[in-house]
């Protein structure tokens, strides 16, 4: 059966990609293992195949291919260390709210990516279009960020920061 044509030219029963749209395979559901794997990484990411084959009551040859699985379904991101930013010589951190030219997500995404110390970017709803989590050594460095490298970029139209006094992980302790 023919697929129908678009007045713009696609067909209609295709969803139309866009250049720069990551292609994820559809969500697989997860069972009670799946969710308890996760459970265990996300508390402890050093966790040992053995360890969480035992936690989980399975084969050490299942839980290494469900953890593949995870991988490959893009429900696990990776594994990384939880750093305190003050400690590591990131003393200065602030959300920056940003107001973008509609339409130039993927763009404005881009130049945030490459911003030093930008560490969370979501595009937001409400009185704001992005919200952007920086830690920078001190304010003087934090300036320049908002100032020189956010303000000029095209598509911001405008920036409101909101320095963090004091934070707290909610991430399991370890």
């Amino acid at each position: 059966m023919a697929s129908e044509r678009m007045a713009d030219g696609r067909d209609g029963d295709r969803p139309e990609v866009r250049p720069g749209d990551r292609q994820e395979p559809l969500p697989r559901p997860l069972d009670s293992i799946d969710r308890d794997i996760l459970q265990i990484l996300h508390t402890d990411g050093r966790a040992s195949i053995r360890a969480v084959a035992e936690r989980v009551h399975v084969s050490r040859a299942n839980a290494y291919a469900r953890i593949n699985r995870l991988i490959d379904d893009g429900v696990i991101r990776g594994f990384g260390a939880r750093i305190n930013h003050e400690r590591a010589g990131q003393g200065a951190s602030a959300y920056i709210t940003l107001k973008i030219v509609q339409n130039t997500w993927r763009t404005v995404r881009e130049h945030l990516r490459t911003l030093p110390g930008a560490s969370h970017i979501a595009l937001v709803s409400g009185d704001f279009d992005v919200l952007l989590l920086v830690h920078t050594p001190d304010n003087r460095a934090l300036r320049e960020l908002v100032l020189t490298r956010l303000q000029s970029i095209p598509e911001v139209l405008s920036t409101r920061t909101l320095l963090v006094f004091e934070e707290d992980d909610l991430e399991p302790e370890k």
